[in-house]
């Protein structure tokens, strides 16, 4: 089996493969102060859970945009497989050109959204990951990487307006009943609900004036399943899709 492990600003995915079969996942909030033995109970205790002895993982691969955690999980990863884990990053195979004007300052993560994509639903995709930032990421025509777009997140956005303004109280986000609200609460959802919603809108639209081509978009990330009902041009949402990138690549790179 392969343990895969996506590390995020926000929440790390772990995941454990059976061939192509995504046997098992979970998402936990990523802890920058965790420690080597806590994400060890942590996984012994999940793989348990699901019933996975942790001696049949032979593999594991890890995608991480935090680097103080890289050693931590290096270590962890240690502890399963055959020898070190497979770190997305400069000098693996990804089967896929990258035309960023610097390859290696790319996320891991959009690297793999990007090469699963790629090979679920063809040249050209456009990737939009719902994460700690919103990402959009665009292959060519060709298969190649060409690059992307970074806003805040829906998360950033909302905490820093309510960190400025004193008087407006926190909200959950989702579609309020209508774009006109009528008290504080109502306006202050369909600013961020319907606000980010026009933001997606209009970057994609952008984007693909640029690219030249209708693009298929795909949606991944925490908020994926929140906006997907409002945005009439996803092809798919698919939560695992990172997950799914990384067992790609260990499929690429395994010797």
């Amino acid at each position: 089996m392969l343990l895969a492990i996506d590390i995020g600003n926000t929440h790390t995915v772990f995941g454990v493969f059976k061939g192509a079969e995504l046997r098992a996942h979970w998402r936990l909030a990523t802890r920058t102060d965790a420690t080597e033995d806590e994400i060890g109970v942590l996984l012994r205790s999940l793989l348990a859970d699901a019933a996975i002895a942790g001696d049949t993982v032979e593999g594991v691969i890890i995608a991480s945009v935090v680097p103080e955690l890289d050693a931590v999980y290096a270590h962890v990863g240690q502890a399963y497989g055959a020898g070190d884990p497979l770190f997305v990053g400069p000098g693996i195979k990804t089967g896929m050109p990258i035309h960023y004007e610097s390859p290696h300052a790319v996320g891991a993560d959009r690297i793999v959204n990007s090469v699963a994509a790629l090979t679920r639903y063809g040249a050209p995709v456009i990737v939009l990951d719902f994460g700690t930032a919103t990402t959009f990421d665009v292959v060519g025509p060709g298969g190649e990487y060409l690059g992307g777009v970074i806003a805040p997140g829906l998360g950033l956005s909302a905490d820093a307006l309510f960190t400025r303004a004193a008087r407006l109280h926190r909200v959950d986000v989702r579609r309020p009943a209508r774009v006109i609200g009528r008290n504080t609460e109502q306006s202050l959802q369909a600013g961020l609900f319907h606000g980010y919603v026009g933001l997606i809108e209009g970057l994609v639209c952008r984007i693909r004036a640029e690219l030249g081509h209708e693009a298929p978009v795909v949606a991944t990330g925490g908020l994926a399943p929140v906006f997907a009902p409002e945005l009439d041009f996803l092809r798919a949402c698919d939560s695992n899709l990172t997950l799914d990138g990384l067992r790609l690549l260990w499929d690429k790179n395994r010797k």
